[in-house]
């Protein structure tokens, strides 16, 4: 893998946020030369502080206004890990939903255009807009029926830059990502997945809730999603005819009800407790019930497996946040 990444010019949207802070790491490990983009604003979870050590060049700015041609000259590969997530957000707000994942995602397309033509894109999507499952595990074949207003956002940005691939040719990847988490994510609320809150509720020494707790899901310890996406890059760059052009689900994980999660998760932090409870009504109306993916192509393609299993991966995850729990309570960057 370093040999793949040395020296390759790469530039991280969405960069200083949980996922793509994780890449900026690995990328930097691997020898890239890594510039960011991130607008770090309050309720993503974005902060300097998680990219401390990466190596990457921050640079702070909304894709919606920001000055985008002197970022996206001569670059490599695009990891395009911007957007906005949340669910509900998106509901009490639709348009400033669009504005980030459809406005903003054209304007970035406008500007690689220009700058850097031929260089590779990994876009970040989601499982989200398959809405509630016909059949289990989900293919990438099964319908789309966005439950909210950010499904129906996230799939037109997807289908934006894939677009650009069969269009002008550009070599592009979708992947739709299912529940990811790990170190560096928000646990200061459910914004972004409820395995943050859950987090922070054991560390402060409450009870978390669990809602629905006999739904299945399955889960992504964040070094498996950057695995993920670096593989997603190397097959456009050795198989563009089989990678680009296409959405892969990435799936994690064996699946596990949401009870058997809450007891990992007392069982990864040595202590805590939960109560079981219903989805709350202004969350059942967009709740999707079990998901897990079909992830067989992307893993055909790339030779890609997620190696941490789910109580591993919560333990590090746990871990990982007990020495730093005050510093991520806050929306400071």
């Amino acid at each position: 893998m370093e040999g793949n990444w040395r020296g390759r010019r790469v530039l991280v949207t969405g960069g200083a946020g949980f996922l793509g802070s994780a890449l900026c790491h690995a990328l930097g490990a691997a020898g890239a030369e890594v510039v960011t983009l991130d607008a770090l604003l309050p309720g993503t979870g974005a902060r300097r502080a998680n990219l401390e050590g990466s190596g990457a060049r921050l640079v702070e700015g909304d894709l919606r206004d920001a000055e985008l041609d002197g970022l996206t000259e001569g670059l490599d590969v695009l990891f395009n890990m911007a957007g906005q997530t949340s669910h509900a957000g998106s509901m009490a707000d639709p348009f400033t939903d669009l504005a980030i994942n459809g406005h903003a995602q054209l304007r970035l397309i406008a500007a690689l255009r220009r700058g850097s033509p031929r260089a590779r894109v990994v876009h970040a999507s989601t499982r989200q807009f398959y809405g509630r499952p016909q059949v289990l595990p989900v293919p990438e074949s099964h319908p789309i029926v966005p439950p909210d207003a950010n499904g129906v956002s996230k799939f037109a940005a997807e289908q934006y830059w894939l677009l650009e691939a069969r269009v002008h040719g550009r070599p592009v990847t979708a992947l739709r990502l299912t529940n990811c988490y790990g170190p560096r994510m928000r646990v200061m609320d459910a914004r972004q997945t409820f395995l943050g809150i859950w987090v922070r509720r054991v560390l402060e020494g409450e009870p978390f809730e669990v809602w629905g707790g006999a739904q299945l899901r399955d889960f992504s310890y964040a070094d498996d999603v950057v695995a993920a996406f670096m593989a997603a890059a190397e097959a456009l760059e050795s198989r563009p005819e089989e990678a680009s052009g296409r959405s892969f689900n990435i799936g994690g994980d064996a699946p596990i009800s949401l009870q058997a999660l809450g007891d990992a998760m007392v069982e990864a932090a040595g202590a805590g407790r939960y109560t079981l409870r219903e989805f709350p009504a202004e969350r059942a109306s967009i709740d999707i019930g079990s998901y897990h993916a079909d992830d067989r192509a992307f893993r055909a393609l790339t030779g890609w497996a997620p190696r941490v299993p789910l109580p591993e991966g919560l333990r590090r995850t746990v871990e990982w946040f007990r020495p730093r729990l005050p510093h991520y309570l806050t929306e400071a960057s």
